[in-house]
């Protein structure tokens, strides 16, 4: 029988975020409704099927905490947070129709339900909507900075693509790819609050320091949660990398740790694709016997602490606490 010590601190959340942004979160709400209205009425349904299905809005959050961070007064942030969100939302449509996924966010992915087709153009609407929302705002390196992110997005989700299935992949090329495909958005979306604010390089640097490291920590722990989380965390099934071959980091440590039966079976389950069930169970058992989970969940660890390094610049105000407690969340995920 356990026992519940009432003393105990509470587990780390978004909830300081939340409040600290919570007036002009429902302002960049009330944008991403207006900006799915169109007259085609197959948009704002799949659109709205994802927008509306429970995602924490963590990225259009982290524009307004570092807006918040640098002082800025003007309206230009929650234009710019809902262009992040729905450059978001538009990627999650785009890797849904890649990755052959039926799940997000624990619904029935928008291309089971529309197609492929259509989950391709509404994520190409999304983006064009976000494109006009920074033209709007009127900052050119804003434009130049999130415009840039939807590039790197695109080479780290090619780059994802093409060392899919390769066992040979090495850590540095894997870090590469989610600096690219998960990262550079969080880098983008917390640089841009500092620009707008006309802060200094230095500040600017840190905010988007900030935004790549958490990054890489949460792409970090979803790796882990694929193998080691439950499916309510998780928001698809639990084990679609294995599934879908992809080559994460608990992979590439349990592959280059493992002796040549276990490189042999990761090749023949991702290599090949011939994976079963029962061979995820064992890659699970693989995972941790090699302690490449934990191993993925410290190496997120000291990415988070690199994020919370990075707000040292700043200083001791309710922003730079509420972005600190945000990187504590995302690591706490992992258990």
């Amino acid at each position: 029988m356990s026992l519940v010590l009432p003393f105990e601190p509470k587990d780390p959340s978004i909830e300081t975020l939340v409040r600290l942004v919570k007036g002009d979160m429902e302002r960049v709400n009330a944008a991403i409704l207006a900006r799915t209205g169109s007259d085609v009425a197959m948009i704002p349904e799949v659109a709205n099927h994802l927008i509306s299905s429970g995602g924490k809005r963590l990225r259009p959050m982290l524009t307004l905490a570092s807006a918040n961070l640098c002082g800025y007064a003007g309206e230009g942030h929650v234009t710019l947070a809902a262009a992040v969100e729905f450059m978001h939302t538009a990627t999650l449509l785009h890797d849904d129709v890649v990755d052959e996924s039926d799940m997000r966010r624990g619904k029935l992915a928008a291309r089971k339900l529309w197609g492929n087709e259509a989950s391709v153009l509404v994520g190409d609407f999304l983006l064009g909507q976000a494109f006009r929302m920074m033209v709007e705002v009127g900052s050119l390196t804003c434009l130049d900075i999130l415009s840039g992110a939807a590039c790197v997005i695109a080479e780290g989700e090619v780059m994802q693509l093409a060392a899919a299935k390769n066992m040979n992949t090495t850590e540095e090329q894997y870090l590469a790819i989610i600096r690219g495909k998960t990262a550079e958005l969080f880098a983008a979306a917390c640089e841009v609050g500092a620009v707008l604010a006309a802060r200094p390089q230095a500040e600017q640097r840190a905010c988007r320091d900030y935004g790549m490291d958490l990054g890489i920590a949460f792409q970090l722990v979803d790796d882990a949660l694929d193998y080691g989380g439950s499916q309510d965390k998780l928001g698809k099934n639990l084990g679609d990398d294995f599934r879908e071959g992809k080559i994460t980091m608990p992979v590439l440590l349990a592959f280059q740790r493992g002796d040549e039966v276990e490189q042999a079976f990761w090749r023949t389950c991702l290599e090949k694709g011939e994976a079963s069930d029962a061979d995820l169970a064992r890659a699970i058992a693989l995972l941790h016997s090699r302690n490449a989970i934990a191993d993925t969940v410290e190496r997120a660890r000291h990415y988070g602490g690199r994020a919370k390094a990075a707000l040292d610049i700043f200083p001791d105000n309710p922003a730079r606490a509420a972005l600190a407690e945000a990187v504590d969340f995302c690591l706490s995920r992992a258990h």
